[in-house]
């Protein structure tokens, strides 16, 4: 066999070298990067801007909570009358002081409505700091997916430019022998010239996969290598279990808040009466006396209507967006569903029987050169059609990959 032979040989099976020293970022470290869920509380620099926000609500959420339960407090009031006055209340002669404590009593199951409707927005904030960890980690699998394939498209992207420039080298020394027309040589370096082109667009396009990915946990730094072998997502083996999702749970805890507002409102229909009791002094005849009293405001015209119409509209919509999650869920639960399987399936005939096959092809056409029996452009046609399998396997792989990261996000709970 010729040198040039060997030569289009290796070119056509190039494989590019790893460049050792580099280290690489996995899947498991990318998630860990990004949650801060195990991390101390004590370190909150270093948390995830994306999860500080939700869980702060939450522990606001809780600290209203105990508000909602703390009574009203007593009020303390001190008059003085007959002071100052003309004849017989000049001076201090006819002063009369009166100190006495209030307490306005709760009724109407004020106390209870109120802390039930605190517990219920806790409860709120709670899922929607759980949904946003569900959502960071779906955000991670699926950008580092997006990474990894194209890390695997800058692969074979070299692997197209080296095949080539051993081509177009060849088809040159060929022109030159007069083996090949000069246009032969005229279209091995336009291939060339593609081919580099299409590296240079998979190069950046990995590195701003690369970047939106290390953006997830504030990253500002150099972006980090992603290796090009496709992690091993795997889907929850039931999503439509009982109790849904995070989603429905937050669109269910939102009806559930708004029922308990409803009831806050209405228990403010009832004025609460004020207790107060105390003890006078007369400053001229030096005597004390005791005093009680209650004080009701009438609700003539405010009988908190306004609040309570509100509050039920509000439930209304909640009620109205439960129904719309719950349809949503149960799509994007089958969309998802079926994007996977139909991308597992594209994976398995690619993998194991098309890209065999195209190696086969390439083989037999390889040996059909050497023999002289197929010119140079069937090798790079039965070279370009391997090229093209490959593609569409990091294709498949990566929606199998993005499919399995949205059925996890939806069986979060």
């Amino acid at each position: 066999m010729s040198f040039r032979h060997l030569a289009l040989v290796a070119a056509t099976f190039a494989i590019p070298v790893p460049a050792f020293g580099q280290t690489t970022l996995t899947l498991d470290e990318a998630l860990r990067l990004a949650d801060v869920s195990e991390q101390s509380e004590t370190a909150t620099v270093e948390q995830n801007p994306r999860l500080v926000g939700p869980r702060a609500d939450a522990d606001a959420a809780r600290s209203l909570v105990g508000q909602a339960r703390l009574r009203p407090n007593p009020d303390i009031s001190f008059e003085v009358e007959n002071i100052a006055g003309s004849g017989a209340f000049s001076g201090l002669r006819a002063t009369e002081y009166t100190l006495a404590v209030g307490q306005r009593i709760e009724i109407g199951g004020k106390r209870r409505a109120r802390v039930d409707a605190a517990q219920s927005l806790a409860q709120l904030a709670n899922l929607r700091a759980d949904l946003a960890d569900a959502e960071l980690g779906f955000l991670v699998r699926e950008r580092y997916v997006a990474a990894a394939a194209a890390s695997s498209r800058v692969e074979l992207a070299r692997d197209v430019v080296e095949r080539n420039e051993e081509l177009a080298r060849i088809a040159g020394v060929l022109v030159e022998v007069g083996r090949e027309p000069p246009l032969r040589a005229l279209r091995a370096e336009a291939a060339l010239a593609e081919a580099q082109a299409e590296l240079q667009a998979a190069e950046a396009t990995s590195l701003a996969a690369r970047t939106a990915l290390a953006s997830l946990w504030g990253d500002q730094g150099a972006p980090p290598l992603v290796p090009s072998n496709f992690p091993g997502i795997e889907p929850p083996g039931v999503v439509m279990a009982s109790g849904y999702g995070l989603q429905l749970q937050v669109a269910r805890a939102e009806s559930t808040a708004a029922a308990a507002e409803i009831d806050r409102e209405r228990s403010l229909r009832i004025p609460d009466p004020v207790i107060s009791a105390g003890v006078r002094r007369f400053e001229e005849s030096n005597d004390n006396a005791f005093l009680v009293g209650v004080s009701i405001p009438l609700p003539f015209s405010n009988r908190n209507q306004g609040n309570i119409a509100a509050a039920e509209a509000r439930l209304r919509a909640a009620n109205a967006r439960e129904a719309v999650a719950l349809a949503d869920f149960e799509q994007e639960v089958a969309r998802a569903r079926a994007q996977y399987l139909a991308a597992e399936a594209r994976v398995e005939t690619l993998s194991t029987t098309s890209l065999p096959q195209a190696d086969e092809a390439l083989r037999l056409v390889r040996i059909g050169y050497r023999n002289g029996r197929f010119p140079l452009i069937e090798v790079l046609s039965a070279a370009e059609a391997r090229d093209g399998i490959r593609e569409a396997l990091i294709a498949a792989q990566q929606d199998r990959g993005q499919a399995a990261a949205e059925l996890i996000r939806l069986a979060a709970q």
